[in-house]
């Protein structure tokens, strides 16, 4: 099946998404692709994100299946790669990807760093990885980074002046979007 629909699910903390980040930049940008709908929803505990909130919301009212692109950033990328453990998506593109709770309270109590990554899982249900980080995130170690590049064999896009991604503009990833409309 071909990608139909794109769906920006944002990191914790974000508010109201429509103006925060990228979030509505991107979401305009991709609904002028030819073929392409894209939904950005403002997200329920958008301070925790806990994953037995986020996942079901994620199957139910942003419909994510087999003809979605997940674009998740920061805590939205932990949600989009725990979801495709589970779900057959036709991709996903993360965006300051991680694999623990940091030492970080909020983060544990998400829930989605409380057992080991099924990377092979994830690799069955998704067609197509594509990952952007920075080596300067000031909130993620590189090594965490690569570390879900390497578990997942991500076409990985990596920068060393992008922090956490949390500019207005991001032109690399309507880039990757596009590329992917014509994927398999």
């Amino acid at each position: 099946m071909p990608v139909r629909k794109v769906v920006i699910v944002p990191g914790n903390g974000a508010g109201d998404v429509e103006h925060c980040n990228w979030y509505g930049w991107a979401h305009k940008q991709i609904n002028k692709i030819p073929g392409l709908s894209c939904k950005l929803k403002n997200m329920p505990d958008p301070v925790t994100a806990r994953e037995s909130i986020w996942l079901p919301f994620m199957e139910k009212d942003l419909l994510c299946d087999e003809e979605t692109v997940i674009i998740g950033h920061s805590s939205g990328a932990a949600a989009a790669m725990r979801y495709a453990e589970t779900h057959a998506v036709f991709g996903i593109i993360l965006v300051g990807a991680y694999t623990s709770d940091l030492g970080d309270e909020n983060e544990r109590e998400s829930g989605y760093f409380s057992r080991p990554w099924e990377w092979e899982q994830i690799r069955a249900n998704v067609k197509n990885i594509v990952q952007f980080g920075s080596t300067d995130d000031p909130f993620l170690p590189w090594e965490e980074q690569q570390e879900v590049a390497d578990g997942l064999k991500a076409d990985l896009h990596k920068y060393t002046d992008r922090g956490h991604f949390q500019n207005t503009h991001f032109p690399e990833l309507i880039n990757a979007v596009k590329k992917l409309t014509t994927a398999d």
